[in-house]
């Protein structure tokens, strides 16, 4: 190869990385849409809301929240991992898709770990183990003989399979060695409804999503996930306290983008993240409703999430869970 051919190529490069560089320091220019892998109603859909609110305050452009709800969060998932790597669309999901449905469904179109980028953990947050006020039991001991006196006869609703509630109760049937029966939603939102509605007995929900039924009295919350009690519900017992020694689970929520996304994009995203759910009002608000806000680095939430993904993998296969 010729010098001037080098050199040719040499300034072609670095022409497509100053322009690179430029996009990244002009990032945003135009709306970001945040997406979100499940129905509205949700917990994860209340955080990212919390979040799109004051990131388009202080971008100054808009931030549209778009539910793209199916498939245990994998199609809103696929959506993310099909995006221009551009920051300008924006993922923010949980330990479904992002460390179970990996291990649970065997013909996933991308591996989220190979598709997208961890910016930052933006909160976890404890599950609470409800029943509808109908049901004739008021702690987890109960309802441990009630499921066992009748098995496969409680019901329980989740956001799909692979999401935070579907493998918390997993790990519930496993330790407390009962079988309850699956009714998979497109969502969170709307299983709570249901429950609410008296159409199914149980659930395990996200302290953020359920705590105002519970306060209101709509919902009895048996035990926590979590390996201390809520500060947001102190009376509330964790599922270790319970009767179910050595359970722990929690939900948790994170920003996520394309892989091949500018570092320096990445870098601010994580900072505006950081910044917001440390404002005064949103973190009482997160901490109000039991949520604790995080805002780690981009290397802290992968490795958080590589660890997660080992450990649920290890549940789905011990429960033998299937996509039916």
């Amino acid at each position: 190869m010729s010098r001037r051919i080098t050199s040719l190529l040499l300034a072609a490069a670095f022409t497509a990385a100053s322009a690179i560089a430029a996009k990244a320091q002009n990032w945003p220019s135009k709306p970001i849409t945040m997406v979100v892998p499940y129905a509205a109603g949700g917990g994860t859909d209340v955080i990212a809301r919390a979040v799109a609110q004051k990131l388009q305050d202080r971008l100054g452009v808009g931030v549209v929240v778009e539910n793209r709800a199916g498939a245990g969060g994998n199609l809103g998932t696929t959506a993310a991992a099909q995006a221009p790597a551009d920051g300008y669309t924006v993922l923010i999901s949980n330990i479904g898709p992002m460390a179970v449905n990996p291990s649970l469904f065997k013909n996933l179109k991308h591996d989220p770990a190979e598709v997208l980028e961890p910016v930052t953990l933006i909160a976890k947050a404890p599950l609470l183990l409800l029943v509808h006020s109908s049901v004739k039991a008021n702690s987890v001991a109960e309802l441990i003989a009630l499921a066992k006196a009748q098995p496969e006869w409680l019901t329980y609703g989740t956001a799909g399979h692979g999401s935070a509630n579907h493998i918390a109760t997993a790990l519930f049937e496993l330790m407390a060695g009962v079988k309850l029966k699956h009714a998979p939603y497109r969502g969170a939102g709307p299983a709570l409804n249901d429950l609410l509605g008296g159409h199914i007995p149980m659930m395990f929900a996200t302290l953020p999503s359920a705590i105002g039924h519970v306060n209101g009295g709509g919902l009895k919350a048996l035990a926590v996930t979590t390996a201390e009690r809520a500060p947001a519900l102190p009376q509330v017992p964790t599922l270790a306290e319970a009767g179910v020694p050595g359970y722990e689970a929690s939900g948790w929520y994170g920003v996520f983008v394309r892989k091949g996304t500018a570092q320096a994009i990445i870098d601010k995203l994580r900072s505006e993240v950081a910044t917001i759910i440390n404002l005064p009002e949103v973190r009482r608000n997160l901490e109000l409703e039991g949520a604790q806000p995080i805002g780690n680095t981009p290397g802290e939430f992968a490795a958080f999430v590589k660890a997660e993904r080992e450990k649920w993998s290890k549940v789905v296969a011990e429960a033998d869970i299937k996509i039916e």
